[in-house]
């Protein structure tokens, strides 16, 4: 037999859990149909719920033994939730995908023929229309896209989900990087591994609200960022190196002018104004340099990327 594990990070997910879960388990159904010795468990991890999303997962639990949980003592992040899946599950396939029904359950039994008949180690779905998006949300995922593909060595897909089927090989190989600052779409692109991409159109939640504000997402970009390219501290460089060489050139320009023209030097509100530019400067390049210390501070701690209040084996 072959065991797929379904990971479903939720928080405050009430709502969509239901429509959810009706349609996964029909998706499974058909695809059992299909490959006869496959098998799945459903994990679905509680990110710190307020509402009743753990109750509900646990209802399911008493009806359906596939149904798995882990709920966290608060929340964490989908980071760690996507870590907790992968860590906990079982098969010897394993899917992510998200619980509001943006991801396409239907698109499966392509994801697991990918990785079972044509020999790829991961399956990845990517958006190809970003329809129902703020246009500017949209506009800085773009280009968000477009930089740290730029900036790292992470082959990191435009448009690309958390909906993805792996072997046992890459989810292993993902668990075992504990780093406490988890980016996992460039943790995916730099294990590499043979991937099919498939395309999608973009689908609207099923019920709830996104947890993901437009700030949240660009601190998750700089989390990115920070997490697999160092060329933000060579840009703190380049800066240091520039703004010195216009002060030397500034200086030589004061002393030509004075031993030529003899005009003493005036303008000390552009002074000021170039003072305080220097200065903004200097105050973002050791903002680049605080960012990377914080990032190691918090690695050599070596808290735990998550901590689990209640399972479904505790039951």
């Amino acid at each position: 037999m072959s065991l797929l594990s379904v990971i479903v990070p939720c928080f405050n997910e009430q709502e969509s859990i239901p429509f959810f879960y009706q349609a996964i388990t029909e998706t499974a159904s058909g695809m059992q149909k299909t490959w006869e010795d496959l098998e799945f468990e459903f994990l679905f991890i509680d990110d710190g719920s307020k509402d009743n999303t753990l109750a509900i997962v646990e209802s399911l639990r008493e009806k359906d033994t596939r149904v798995r949980f882990v709920s966290f003592s608060r929340n964490f992040g989908k980071e760690a939730a996507l870590y907790a899946g992968l860590s906990n599950a079982k098969g010897d396939h394993a899917v992510t995908m998200d619980v509001d029904m943006q991801d396409p359950p239907a698109l499966l039994p392509e994801l697991y023929k990918a990785v079972t008949e044509e020999g790829y180690d991961s399956a990845a779905t990517r958006r190809v229309t970003r329809k129902g998006e703020p246009v500017i949300r949209s506009f800085f995922a773009r280009r968000f896209y477009r930089l740290i593909n730029r900036m790292s060595s992470a082959d990191i897909v435009d448009g690309a989900r958390d909906y993805r089927i792996m072997t046992r090989r890459m989810v292993d190989a993902i668990v075992s990087m504990k780093e406490y600052n988890r980016f996992t779409k460039g943790i995916y692109g730099w294990i590499g591994f043979n991937t099919k991409w498939i395309e999608f159109e973009n689908v609207e939640r099923v019920a709830g609200e996104t947890k993901w504000s437009f700030w949240k997402l660009f601190g998750y970009a700089l989390e990115g960022i920070i997490g697999f390219s160092t060329i933000p501290l060579s840009i703190a460089t380049w800066f240091g190196i520039l703004m010195s060489l216009v002060a030397f050139l500034g200086i030589l320009f004061i002393i030509v002018k004075k031993l030529i023209i003899g005009d003493p030097t005036s303008g000390w509100s552009s002074m000021v104004c170039i003072m305080l530019l220097v200065a903004g400067i200097q105050l973002f390049c050791l903002g680049i340099i605080g960012q990377y210390l914080a990032k190691t501070y918090l690695e050599t701690k070596q808290r735990p990327i998550y901590i689990a209040r209640k399972t479904s084996e505790d039951q």
